[in-house]
């Protein structure tokens, strides 16, 4: 005698060696013996046998029709047996019970389980509502396929085009496209991002970095919404002066400006002049919402995206041949360039040069200041503001004993296409802490803090940067720098690039003005302006730090150099000497920091922003003297 069970989820058939009507022990068709209780056989039979049945009941099942099944079948509870009496129309064999068996317990859309052997058909809207579950999951599986295809033709299925940046950057695995690109990912044998570069997704891998920033902190773009224009201030002083500012060559949001006049009795009256659109328009307006969105000038090589519209920028830059307005901070300084009082004002400055590093610096720097040099247009002012530099730089005790360090500033020219995508990229070099580097940096440490001190006079609060312990933190309170040595530093002096220094802004007029501060003490705003400030300032930062990386790849990779130079920096470290770029090379023996070394890029990759380089030569080695500045940074 042979019995029918079901053990974990599996029907199976055995020989029954031993029965006690309440308990058999069965040997399964594997040998194994198993103890059952008698309410868990499904079927008892004599024919065929055991290790037969299943095989044969698998292939008669194989020929039913289920929806046929579902027709006849009662609409009460019934047992397989049950089913295949009126199915078959005669007392069913065994074979013909188990095919019945199979069938329904195959088709759980149709038959819902009730127990051992027994079945309900399903109500008719619940199959059709599975039925159409059914289909629909067809259909998509069949979608998947059809674009995890197209993706392995290097096809970019059009599904993807209108949700590229959420696949790429935010994919939800529920999606059919994110499905299918997993899919096509795995067969491929590339990531997600570098599937879709070759499916042409991405104009270049530029595009895949400057989309991911743009979807976290622009996922609205960066086309500015309407916006009420600014007014440029009426009633306003004119200043006797003739200004003139210093900026990089691309610098087209110009805050700050110099002017030097002549004081009767001998010294001068110097002036420190910045940019005022906190004058053009006011906390709550749809300016200030547009720059507290964005909090600050975004900056990467070959782009940037401005915290206020280009036309508010264009309104209140410092530009050459205008007057403008401004808040100046004006010194008196004796002709020993001792400062003998100070005074700030809100104003027009009539700007009349916009100086430029690259056209003044050749002219311009240590050489020239110890040296002498040629005649040339702002020399003399340039000279004395040089002078009373290098006297703030000693009054706040930082007097600069560091070696000068480089400074890289990186052009792309978008006109131009490389084998990697649009642009092609130019790096230049600059000593960071020349003459025009210390000018400009005192008079704005100089103005930051004098006005941060002004604002701790008049009980107004304003954004300080803090530093103590070795710690810089942002705080509503006037403390101070001990890095810079000041008693409070209150960013200020970039207002057209900076929220910050905008909400200074318009606290120090409301002082100038005696008027009540936009922000009140311990106001929970001016608080979550630090907060919100100090993260995206980060995050901007960051991004620019990874584009530079990432330009640097491709200046290597445009330019194809035999060989290149590097420095040490310790262990297997080097930074390239003509680009900020910092990599490991494995095969480099030891070395000592500092030493200039000889490499060959044998490969580079710009989607993990990498380059691998090979070990030549060791060019030279650092002096003691050099060793032991590497050794301090």
């Amino acid at each position: 005698m042979f019995v029918l069970f079901e053990e974990d989820g599996a029907f199976k058939a055995g020989t029954i060696l031993v029965d006690n009507d309440s308990s058999l022990q069965v040997e399964t068709t594997h040998g194994k013996r198993v103890k059952l209780k008698g309410n868990h056989v499904l079927m008892r039979f004599t024919e065929p046998a055991a290790s037969t049945l299943l095989d044969r009941a698998e292939a008669e099942s194989e020929g039913l029709d289920v929806e046929f099944l579902w027709e006849v079948s009662s609409e009460d509870e019934f047992g397989f047996g049950e089913l295949a009496q009126e199915y078959y129309g005669h007392p069913p064999n065994a074979v013909e019970s188990s095919a019945i068996l199979l069938r329904l317990h195959a088709a759980p859309i149709y038959f819902h389980r009730k127990g051992r052997g027994r079945f309900r058909k399903a109500p008719p809207d619940i199959l059709q509502a599975a039925l159409a579950g059914l289909e629909k999951k067809r259909q998509q599986a069949e979608s998947v396929e059809r674009m995890r295809e197209e993706l392995l033709a290097d096809r970019l299925p059009e599904e993807f085009r209108p949700m590229l940046s959420q696949i790429l950057y935010r994919p939800d695995r529920n999606r059919l496209e994110v499905k299918a690109l997993e899919a096509a990912s795995v067969d491929a044998g590339l990531s997600a991002a570098r599937l879709l570069l070759r499916c042409g997704a991405l104009a270049s891998s530029h595009d895949f970095y400057y989309g991911r920033f743009l979807f976290e902190h622009f996922p609205d773009g960066t086309d500015f919404p309407a916006f009420e224009p600014a007014l440029m201030p009426t009633g306003l002083p004119r200043a006797d002066v003739a200004a003139f500012s210093i900026d990089d060559a691309t610098t087209t949001e110009i805050d700050d400006a110099f002017s030097v006049t002549p004081r009767e009795g001998g010294g001068w009256r110097i002036g420190i002049h910045i940019a005022a659109p906190g004058l053009g328009f006011a906390r709550g307006s749809s300016l200030d919402e547009i720059a507290r969105s964005r909090l600050s000038t975004v900056y990467m090589p070959g782009r940037k995206i401005t915290m206020l519209p280009e036309e508010v920028v264009q309104q209140f830059t410092l530009a050459a041949g205008r007057e403008c307005p401004a808040i100046s901070l004006y010194l008196d300084v004796s002709p020993a360039l001792a400062i003998l009082g100070h005074e700030s004002r809100l104003e027009i400055v009539p700007i009349v040069a916009n100086l430029r590093h690259h056209d003044i610096e050749p002219v311009f720097n240590e050489d020239t200041l110890m040296n002498g040099g040629p005649d040339f247009e702002w020399k003399r002012e340039l000279t004395l503001l040089w002078d009373l530099a290098s006297v703030l730089e000693a009054g706040r005790g930082k007097a600069s004993t560091q070696p000068q360090q480089i400074d890289f500033s990186f052009y792309v020219d978008w006109s131009s296409d490389s084998s990697d995508g649009p642009g092609m990229v130019t790096i230049t070099q600059r000593k960071r802490g020349s003459p025009l580097d210390k000018l400009v940096a005192e008079f704005m440490i100089l103005a930051n803090s004098t006005w941060g001190k002004l604002l701790g006079d008049h009980e107004i609060p304003g954004i300080y940067r803090a530093q103590s312990g070795g710690k810089v933190r942002m705080t509503t309170v006037a403390s101070p720098h001990d890095g810079l040595g000041v008693d409070c530093y209150a960013w200020s002096s970039s207002p057209l690039r900076r929220y910050v220094d905008l909400v200074n802004q318009w606290q120090l007029i409301a002082a100038l003005r005696d008027e009540e501060a936009p922000f009140a003490p311990r106001s929970t705003d001016l608080m979550s302006t630090i907060r919100d400030f100090d993260i995206t300032y980060a995050a901007y930062a960051e991004f620019q730090r990874q584009m530079e990386r990432y330009w640097c790849v491709r200046w290597l990779r445009q330019n194809n150099f035999e060989s290149i130079a590097g420095r040490v920096l310790r262990d297997n470290v080097v930074r390239l000497e003509d680009a900020p770029f910092v990599f490991k090379v494995p095969s480099m023996p030891m070395q000592l920091p500092g030493s200039r070394v000889k490499l060959v890029v044998e490969d580079s990759d710009l989607m993990d922003i990498e380059v691998s380089a090979r070990f030549v030569a060791t060019l030279s080695e650092p002096t003691p003297e050099e060793l032991a500045q590497e050794m301090e940074s």
